[in-house]
Order: structure tokens, then sequence, then C-alpha cells
């Protein structure tokens, strides 16, 4: 069960010295995979699980290949790879990260690619919530009526960082950030929301359609946060040849059916 070893250890990561958590992640990959050496290894934003899980059965039925898959905040997951995390690909929701993984020479600046957009919305659990205009005089704290708001970690994980960038453009940040509730990913803010732990939560487009159980009451004007990209590329370390028909796939009309069916916004290629 490659996912379930490989996701193990992401989740335990922080909990761990940064060489136990090497020394774990590596057997972990191993003991998973050993029979297939030339499988795949994809790190990837915490906001594509469910696109990019339905992508990878598509791409081994068509090709046979297997993709062995961890999922997380880009944060972690830029760390992972600057630590020697053996990763063939790495997609990331934030430039800046993939920017400094390829300053520092561990991405190969050539496969790099731009692949997909997403939207910053503010979602609820309650089925009655009214769909509101989020302007600066939006009144986000009578909205909580005490209660939390779910934001993946505002100064590592992309979605955090676009939903402060949001609330500060909108003036609305000072008097909601008492009630901030922060996560390790956005997958987990939508989770707090989802369970009813947080009335409201920041997080993309693309997991709100993932989770039934909430609805999008707001979107955040593109002007108040930098756009958000999805961008793609093999690991200077990747020697498995099938990196680039992989990142090819994800620029196909499969991939890009699944993609937008999920909730982000295709990039022309």
């Amino acid at each position: 069960m490659p996912f379930a070893f490989i996701d193990h250890t992401v989740r335990t990561a922080a909990r761990m010295s940064r060489r136990a958590w090497l020394i774990a992640l590596v057997l972990a990959i191993w003991g998973a995979g050993a029979a297939r050496a030339d499988a795949l290894t994809v790190f990837a934003a915490a906001s594509l699980r469910n696109a990019l899980e339905e992508i990878a059965a598509e791409y081994a039925q068509e090709t046979g290949a297997e993709l062995r898959a961890s999922y997380a905040a880009t944060s972690a997951l830029a760390r992972q790879i600057q630590y020697g995390a053996p990763a063939d690909i790495f997609i990331s929701a934030n430039a800046d990260w993939m920017d400094h993984l390829e300053a520092s020479g561990l991405i190969e600046s050539d496969t790099r690619i731009d692949i997909l957009g997403n939207r910053l919305v503010l979602i609820s659990r309650d089925r009655d919530a009214e769909r509101i205009e989020i302007t600066p005089d939006t009144d986000i704290v009578e909205m909580l009526a005490g209660g939390r708001l779910a934001m993946a970690l505002i100064d590592a994980v992309p979605a955090g960082i676009y939903g402060r960038e949001a609330l500060s453009a909108l003036g609305l940040w000072e008097a909601a950030v008492p009630f901030v509730a922060q996560t390790d990913n956005v997958r987990a803010a939508l989770a707090l929301v989802a369970l009813g732990e947080a009335p409201l939560g920041i997080v993309y487009a693309s997991d709100a359609a993932a989770e039934p159980r909430v609805r999008v009451i707001g979107e955040f004007p593109g002007a108040t946060h930098a756009p958000i990209v999805y961008s793609a590329a093999m690991t200077h370390r990747s020697n498995n040849a099938a990196g680039a028909e992989y990142l090819n796939f994800l620029r196909g009309p499969q991939a890009r059916e699944v993609f937008t069916r999920w909730g982000f916004d295709v990039m022309a290629q």
C-alpha cells in the first residue's frame, strides 16, 4: 500500500528530527515499492489530491506505469526535497516555493510548467448560509459568532498566505486574526469546517468542490491576493524517464477534463 506508507511518513514528519524523518521516508518508500524501482514518485500540494488520484488511475491504465504520491502542504514538501527526499516530480501550489527550489538547483528548470490556477473562497457548513460579496465592509467577526476561522498556516502554507493577503488587502485581517485556527494544510482547514469544528474557512475553490458537506458563500476578489498558480517540474535528482511523459500527460486532454471537473482553472498550453 504505497500511498498509505508515504502519507503516514509525511504526516509524522513535523514531529521527528530531520535525520530521523529522512531515514523513515527512505525506508517507507523502499518498503512500499521495492518491487518496482522505476515507479514514479510525485510530491504534490494537498489541494490536488482528488484530481491527481483520478489522473493517476487513468495514467496507469494507459501506460502501465506505477505512481507513488505524497500529498502535503507545498512548504512541507519543498523542505523535504531540500533535505533529500527522493521525489521525481514536484507540483507546487505556490510559485515562490518552486522558485526557491529552482534557485537552489533542486529542480530541472527546463521541465518546469505552469499547469493550473485556482480561486480563494470562503466556506461554511451551514447549507442555509447566504451567498455574499466579500468587500471591506464584510464583518467576518460577526459571521463567526464566536467561532473560529479555519485557515492553513498563514506564514508557510500557500492557501494560508493567500488568505491572509486577501484579508489584509480588504482591511479585515486585524479584526479576524484573533479568531483564526491554523492548520498544517488547506485540506485540514477544509475538514474543520466540514466537521463543524469551525463555522467558516478559507480554502481553494477546488477544495470546496471536493467536500459535499461545505458550501461556498463568497469568493475573494482576485486582485486581493497574488495569482494562485500551480507549477510542476522534475527534480534534479530524478533519473526516471517516465517523468517527462507524466508531465506531458498532465497537460493532455484527459487530465485537463479532470482538473476542470474538480474546480481548477486549467492554464492555456
